[in-house]
C-alpha cells in the first residue's frame, strides 16, 4: 500500500497492449455463459494471491489482466455483428463477482472495461467499424465524464481539450472513451467521445486509501481531433436512444438507460468485497481466541450474530443489483423508453444495495479484532475498498433518495445524473 505523493507529477507506469492475444473465432463459437462463468470463478485465488502486489502496483498485476482477458469476458457486450458475444446482465454479474471476490480493485476494472464495451456498442456504426470491425475485436477503455473536457465543432468532428479523473482501465487501455461539453448557444452540449489511447497523455496521481489497484489516473489531452463519427450526445446513452440502440435493436440490453446499468456494473464489486469479508471472518473466528479465555470467537454467540447479519446484508444486496438488471432491461424490451421516474428508481435501489454491503464489511470489521488492520487481512482491505466504492457519484445515498423523494411528489430532478 502506496499512500505517499509522487515528488512531481509524471506519466503513469501504462502497460499499453501491443495487440493479439485475442480468442479465435472457435474459441468464441465454443463459449457458453455457464463456461464463462467457470473460468472467472477459476481466477479467483490467483487475484486474491495477488491482491497486495495489486496495491503496491496501485495497478491490476499483468498476470491477472492477461488471465482475465483469456476468459473471453471483454466480449461478453461486443454486438455479435463484430464476432461478439452478446451474453445477458445476469451472466454479465456471475461472471464478474468472483473476479471482485478475488480482488476488489482487478474485479472492478474487469467489469467496467465489459461495460465500456456495451457503451461503445452506443456510438454510431463508423465508430464500430472502426474498432470493432477493425484492429480490435474488443475495446479496453476508460469511461470517464468528471470534468467534462472542452470540445470545440469544426470541419469533419471536434478538436477536444481536458483533464478527466477516474480513468478506470487506463492503465491497459487501447482506447479512451471520455466526456466533452460544447458551448454552443443555449445549455451546453455534453458528448461522449472516443479516442485511441495513444493520443492521450495519463498522469501518475492515484493515491488513495482504497480500491488502490485500480488504477485510475487522471487522463488529458490538449487540442486533438475527433472525427465526428467517434462522438455520441450522452442524452441519448442515459434514456436508451443512442445510434447503437438502432443499429443493434433486436437486443434491448442496447437500449437501457446508462445510469441504472453503470450502477449495477460498479455494485458488483461492493458485493465482491462483502463476500471476501464473510470468508475472511469465517476463518478467522474458528481460529481467534477471545483475549483472556480459552474461548474460540466461533463459540461465541455475538460473532455468530455479527457472521449472521453481515450475510443477510450481503445477499440481499445482490439480490437487489440483479432485479435492478433485470428490471434495466425488461423496461425497454417492448421498444419503449424508460422513464425517468424508473431511472430515479433503479438507480436508488443500487445505491441501497451498496450501503448495505458496506454495512455487511463494518459489522465483521468491528467484530475481527485488531490484528485485522493488518496489511495482509482482507477484511481490512474490504472496508478500505467499500468506503471509497461507496463515495462513487452513482451511490451518493443522500442524493440517490433525495432524487427519489422529490421523484415520488412530481418534483424535477435537481442532479444531472440520472
Amino acid at each position: 500500500m502506496n499512500l505517499g505523493q509522487p515528488a512531481a507529477q509524471r506519466p503513469a507506469d501504462r502497460r499499453i497492449p501491443a495487440g493479439g492475444g485475442f480468442l479465435s473465432r472457435e474459441e468464441l463459437d465454443a463459449l457458453t455463459p455457464s463456461e464463462l462463468v467457470r473460468r472467472t470463478t477459476a481466477l479467483k485465488p490467483l487475484l486474491a494471491s495477488h491482491a497486495a502486489a495489486a496495491e503496491a502496483l496501485r495497478r491490476p498485476v499483468d498476470a491477472c489482466w492477461e488471465a482475465i482477458r483469456q476468459t473471453g469476458c471483454l466480449y461478453h457486450f461486443v454486438p455479435k455483428r463484430y464476432g461478439g458475444l452478446e451474453f445477458d446482465v445476469d451472466t454479465f454479474i456471475d461472471a464478474m463477482l468472483p473476479l471482485s471476490e478475488g480482488c476488489a480493485s482487478t474485479g472492478w476494472v474487469a467489469a467496467f472495461c465489459v461495460e465500456h464495451n456495451w457503451m461503445l456498442s452506443l456510438f454510431p456504426q463508423g465508430a464500430q467499424d472502426e474498432t470493432f470491425g477493425g484492429a480490435f475485436p474488443y475495446v479496453v477503455a476508460p469511461g470517464v465524464t468528471a470534468p467534462p473536457g472542452n470540445a470545440e465543432p469544426v470541419e469533419g468532428g471536434f478538436r477536444l481539450s481536458g483533464r478527466w479523473k477516474w480513468g478506470t482501465g487506463i492503465m491497459h487501455s487501447d482506447w479512451v472513451i471520455v466526456a466533452g461539453k460544447l458551448a454552443l448557444d443555449g445549455p451546453p452540449q455534453v458528448r461522449m467521445f472516443a479516442l485511441p489511447a495513444t493520443e492521450v497523455e495519463v498522469l501518475d496521481t492515484w493515491f488513495v486509501d482504497g480500491m488502490i489497484a485500480t488504477g485510475s489516473n487522471d487522463i488529458a489531452c490538449n487540442d486533438v481531433f475527433v472525427p465526428e463519427h467517434r462522438s455520441l450526445d450522452v442524452t441519448t446513452m442515459r434514456t436508451g436512444t443512442s445510434p447503437g440502440a438502432r443499429l443493434h435493436a433486436h437486443n434491448p440490453v442496447y437500449r437501457v438507460p446508462m445510469t441504472p446499468f453503470l450502477a449495477v456494473t460498479a455494485a458488483i464489486s461492493a458485493i465482491g468485497a462483502a463476500r471476501s469479508a464473510l470468508a475472511g471472518f469465517e476463518e478467522r473466528i474458528g481460529v481467534r481466541v477471545m483475549y483472556g479465555t480459552t474461548t474460540r470467537q466461533d463459540e461465541k454467540p455475538a460473532a455468530h450474530m455479527r457472521l449472521g447479519e453481515s450475510a443477510a446484508l450481503t445477499s440481499a444486496a445482490e439480490l437487489l443489483i440483479r432485479d435492478v438488471g433485470r428490471r434495466t432491461v425488461a423496461c425497454v424490451a417492448d421498444g419503449a423508453e424508460a422513464s425517468l421516474d424508473l431511472r430515479i428508481e433503479l438507480r436508488t435501489q443500487v445505491a441501497l444495495a451498496v450501503d448495505m454491503a458496506r454495512k455487511a464489511i463494518r459489522l465483521l470489521a468491528d467484530g475481527a479484532g485488531s490484528s485485522s488492520h493488518l496489511l495482509s487481512d482482507p477484511i481490512q482491505r474490504a472496508q478500505r475498498d467499500i468506503n471509497v466504492m461507496a463515495s462513487h457519484i452513482v451511490y451518493d445515498f443522500d442524493l440517490a433518495t433525495e432524487l427519489l423523494g422529490r421523484s415520488r411528489i412530481g418534483l424535477a430532478p435537481n442532479s444531472p445524473v440520472v
